[in-house]
């Protein structure tokens, strides 16, 4: 009976530690987190502050500008002459869209900004946790702030193994979608 036991649990622990050896591991950041720590992130969200507050300067001297033109046109726009106030008119227009296009260009000129300073902080995030995940053996590594897969090993990508599945020949010229019924055929697809 002894003998039974010693073997039954010999054959659990094998499946068992066959079972853990196969098993994928599995691992999770928040990478928003690991960035907001990283002192790269405190200097660079420094640098745009500093850029947006130059920015915001500009805005607010050219609303200024306008402002003391338009106060100035209200009070003297009874007293001038049609072809003057007409003058007047045209500037305070062209000013305030000079200020509009400025600051919509300001905005773009911010999110370029931002982006060129905080890719090189992701980047050297990611490089750290691919560094990390291949050093301890995990497959996958999740982040938790997007949900999404930032890590995976390449050998996991099965697409060449579904391309097989499905019948599929790589490089084949891809077939245009069916035109719905009682409607005209899509244009050819380009290569």
């Amino acid at each position: 009976m002894k003998k039974i036991v010693r073997i039954s649990l010999a054959g659990v622990a094998l499946v068992v530690s066959s079972f853990a050896a196969s098993a994928q591991k599995i691992a999770h950041i928040n990478l928003d987190s690991l960035i907001s720590i990283m002192p790269e992130s405190k200097t660079a969200q420094q640098s745009v502050q500093d850029y947006a507050k130059q920015l915001e300067e500009q805005v607010t001297m050219m609303q200024s500008e306008l402002k003391t033109k338009y106060d100035d046109y209200t009070l003297k726009s009874k007293d001038m002459a049609e072809v003057v106030r007409a003058s007047k008119e045209k500037e305070l227009n062209d000013l305030n869209q000079r200020l509009q296009d400025f600051q919509q260009q300001a905005q773009a000129d911010y999110q370029k900004k931002s982006g060129e300073l905080s890719k090189p902080v992701y980047e050297k995030a990611k490089k750290a946790v691919d560094a990390v995940a291949k050093e301890n053996g995990f497959k996958y590594v999740l982040d938790t702030s997007t949900g999404l897969v930032i890590y995976n090993e390449p050998a996991d990508d099965i697409i060449s193994l579904v391309i097989k599945k499905l019948g599929i020949t790589p490089g084949a010229t891809p077939v245009a979608p069916l035109a719905p019924k009682g409607g005209t055929p899509p244009p050819p697809v380009k290569k």
